[in-house]
């Protein structure tokens, strides 16, 4: 049976595991952090077709009951005006649509989701080297120790050592110009529907929240940055200076920004955002990439987690169908790189726009409700349904030469 070895354990890594052990591989999953290390991130957005691709390899039960439903978000201006409202995607057939959870809720209920199944998952294993041997692929680790396998996959991220292994000359992540910070607000009196998102051009920053069925209240800020955070700044930015920086952000806005950063429990923290337009090489030898490590996107997309999801199922269908790993990495390179560079394309634009400055505000206010319009619209110009129809049969068989969808 062939041995794979995947490095990474937050979304894209286990799932891989477990789609490549369906295909009849032998798998070890590991992990950098220590296992009680999940105190990562913040929330995130499944959306349906990541649900679906979960569903393809039996790992629906993994997010079932976990966060809440969030079908559809609705725009507005600083000033309260309603630009437009779009769903998160069309509801699977039995009413499924897209789910808020916490990011660490997810990792630790796919790690567990792995272990149920057999697949040996160890934590404090950093890779530091790999490569080739007859037959197959040598993994080196911080700690000393080796492993050997047939093939490995990198779900390391995208500051991803199995990237830089594969290409050394890879260009390193680009630069998003907006930060990230949020947060769990107690209950307060909103007009929102549960689980329905808001989302905020205000005139300085972007805001959004969502109220989960407890009433607490989910949010998110971009403040806009245009030059790249020197390494350890945003880390070094205390509580205070985080809450008097986006307070002073959205106080020009009638909306309840402020009054919901204000009651949110401390400390607030932020991160810079960075993607992967276009990773010039996703496999060398008997290693690939996939997820964030081979094309992330920036939060704005809503569709991170979905994508690594989606490449882990296809990955593991290439795999078992196309035993030789040239072929198979090929054969899923063909499936998947159209498709999600055109995901990140569409996540920088709309990170973009929430940096605009004056003038680009107006336009952007005024185009958007037509743009809201297309996007909620049918297959067609315009239609972000591509973005969500993406149903992988689990069962149909992989070309060697795959025609992309």
């Amino acid at each position: 049976m062939p041995k794979a070895l995947v490095i990474g354990g937050g979304v894209a890594g286990p799932v891989t595991a477990v789609a490549l052990q369906r295909a009849g591989l032998e798998v070890v999953l590991y992990e950098a952090h220590p296992d009680t290390d999940d105190a990562v991130g913040a929330f995130l957005t499944l959306q349906v077709n990541g649900v679906a691709a979960l569903r393809a390899v039996g790992l629906g039960d993994a997010v079932a009951g976990r966060g809440f439903p969030t079908p559809a978000m609705r725009f507005r201006s600083g000033t309260g005006k309603l630009l437009g409202e779009v769903s998160t995607g069309e509801p699977l057939p039995d009413g499924t649509v897209g789910v808020t959870l916490r990011r660490s809720d997810l990792y630790r209920a796919l790690r567990d989701a792995a272990r149920q199944r057999g697949i040996p998952v160890e934590h404090g294993r950093r890779l530091v080297d790999a490569a080739p041997i007859p037959g197959g692929v040598r993994a080196v680790f911080a700690d000393g120790s080796t492993a050997d396998g047939d093939l490995l996959v990198g779900a390391d991220g995208i500051r991803s050592r199995v990237r830089r292994l594969i290409d050394p000359q890879a260009a390193p992540a680009r630069y998003v110009p907006v930060l990230n910070t949020g947060g769990y607000a107690p209950p307060q009196e909103l007009d929102v529907r549960p689980g329905h998102y808001e989302m905020i051009f205000g005139r300085r920053a972007f805001f959004l929240y969502a109220v989960a069925p407890d009433g607490t209240v989910w949010w998110g800020a971009n403040p806009p940055r245009r030059d790249e955070p020197a390494s350890g700044e945003l880390a070094a930015m205390t509580d205070g200076e985080w809450r008097s920086w986006l307070l002073e952000l959205f106080a020009p806005d009638l909306t309840p920004a402020c009054s919901i950063i204000a009651s949110t429990p401390g400390p607030l923290t932020g991160w810079a955002t960075y993607d992967l337009p276009s990773v010039r090489r996703w496999h060398r030898d008997r290693m690939i990439i996939i997820g964030d490590a081979a094309h992330a996107t920036s939060p704005a997309s809503g569709q991170g987690a979905s994508m690594a999801i989606e490449d882990a199922v296809e990955l593991g269908r290439c795999l078992r169908d196309l035993p030789d790993p040239a072929a198979a990495f090929a054969a899923y390179e063909g499936l998947r790189r159209d498709r999600v560079e055109r995901v990140v394309a569409q996540g920088a634009r709309s990170s973009n726009s929430k940096a605009a400055g004056p003038i680009g505000r107006v336009v952007r206010d005024l185009l958007l409700p037509r743009m809201l319009r297309r996007a909620a619209g049918p297959a067609g110009r315009g239609s972000v349904a591509w973005l969500h129809r993406y149903d992988i049969d689990w069962d149909a068989p992989v070309a060697r030469t795959p025609v992309a969808r």
